[in-house]
């Protein structure tokens, strides 16, 4: 944008007006400013307005402030020097870093000179962000015109030290597995699986012991989809290494145990929720997974989220019918099992066929619950909500929000 101006200015005559020049250049940016894929048209388009539209709006903040000094004292009210439009940078803190697959952004209230810190009132202000990268790196031959694939899942890597945050991400969408670099934007490594749509893909993190004896930490991830099957693939090595025929039916999600990085959930539209130990890899790079509980369920399960504070006994499942409870523990003898109990989210009975789409423990006690039919995210407390189940299989959640 910022060279758009510059070429746009040196065609100017010395006559033209400030203000239809001005709006002129936005009208020509917009239509000119070429930038990413065809399917983000809409926000770049979008965005190059914005921008040209601070470069405006600084074109006459400095005009202003040059007439202001330059104007003589004795100059009155008649005396107006006409307006100067000058070709303008945009300023070092705000980047404008452009590239074909990614473009960074800075938040509008970072480029506000001696803005406030806080609120009037004391509260924080609100929080601006903006995309710092966007990638379509799911697409059909690497088209940009692929408006049709789409992503189902993402989900971040494990941080290799203890209170440390992660960077890489997985998505999947389409008959591909991307891992990237949120920082960079680089897509890491691509496993493709030609047929297959992939759903869903979760993390583990396992320590091996190679064939020189030394050990070694792994990042494995699982991805699952269409054709019932589950893929562990060894990222850094860019490769396959186990295949578990886990269901019949399409897998619609999974997750690692986090009690046991070799335990791992997959839920299926066949009903099922299985729970499966994938074990160590061999020297041979290879997997040998066995089955340890089958949960059935009365609707297909959409989420899983073992209980925070007790993630070797209980599982959560957001299911088409409603939101469950599972028995997982090990030390017990049944090793298919149903539904223990269910929980709904108002009173009486309507409530209780009610699809959950989205779960996860915000803490150890509060978990946050999301219907598509509702249109809203329900805050309630595990504890509280157990506690005073009794000897119910349906209950009602205790709502805090």
């Amino acid at each position: 944008v910022t060279a758009h101006w510059e070429k746009f200015m040196a065609t100017l005559g010395p006559e033209e007006e400030a203000e239809k020049v001005q709006a002129d250049f936005v009208k020509s940016a917009v239509r000119d400013v070429r930038y990413g894929p065809e399917s983000l048209s809409e926000f770049t388009q979008w965005r190059v307005r914005m921008i040209s539209e601070e470069l405006v709006a600084s074109s006459r903040t400095q005009v202003h402030e040059a007439d202001s000094s330059e104007k003589p004292p004795e100059a009155g009210a008649a005396h107006k020097p006409r307006a100067r439009l000058a070709t303008l940078k945009r300023p070092d803190d705000v980047p404008l870093n452009l590239s074909p697959s990614k473009r960074a952004c800075a938040s509008p209230s970072a480029q506000v000179e001696g803005g406030p810190v806080a609120g009037s009132d004391g509260s924080q202000p609100a929080l601006k962000l903006e995309p710092l990268h966007f990638l379509q790196c799911h697409s059909k031959n690497n088209s940009p015109q692929d408006l049709e694939t789409q992503l189902w899942a993402c989900a971040f890597e494990p941080a290799w030290e203890e209170g440390a945050t992660s960077q890489t991400v997985a998505t999947c969408g389409g008959e591909a597995v991307c891992v990237i670099d949120c920082q960079t934007g680089i897509v890491l490594h691509k496993y493709k699986a030609p047929g297959e749509e992939f759903f869903s893909v979760a993390w583990t993190a396992l320590m091996v012991v190679t064939q020189a004896g030394h050990k070694k930490r792994w990042s494995v991830l699982a991805a699952a989809g269409l054709r019932g099957l589950v893929r562990l693939l060894h990222v850094r090595a860019g490769f396959c290494c186990g295949v578990i025929r886990a269901h019949k039916k399409a897998i619609a999600t999974l997750c690692f145990s986090p009690a046991h990085e070799t335990h791992l959930f997959t839920a299926s539209y066949d009903k099922r929720i299985i729970l499966w130990d994938i074990g160590v890899p061999n020297q041979d790079y290879e997997f040998q997974a066995s089955q340890l509980l089958t949960l059935d369920t009365t609707s297909i399960p959409l989420r899983l989220c073992p209980v925070a504070s007790c993630p070797d006994a209980r599982l959560l499942a957001g299911c088409e019918g409603g939101c469950c409870c599972w028995d997982v523990r090990l030390d017990q003898p049944q090793k298919r099992r149903v539904c223990e109990v269910e929980f709904v989210f108002s009173e009486g009975s309507e409530a209780s066929g009610r699809r959950v789409d989205g779960l996860a423990f915000v803490n150890e006690d509060v978990v946050a619950s999301k219907g598509s039919g509702l249109g809203t995210i329900c805050l309630w407390s595990w504890r509280q909500t157990w506690g005073g189940r009794g000897s119910q299989s349906t209950v009602a959640v205790v709502v805090l929000a």
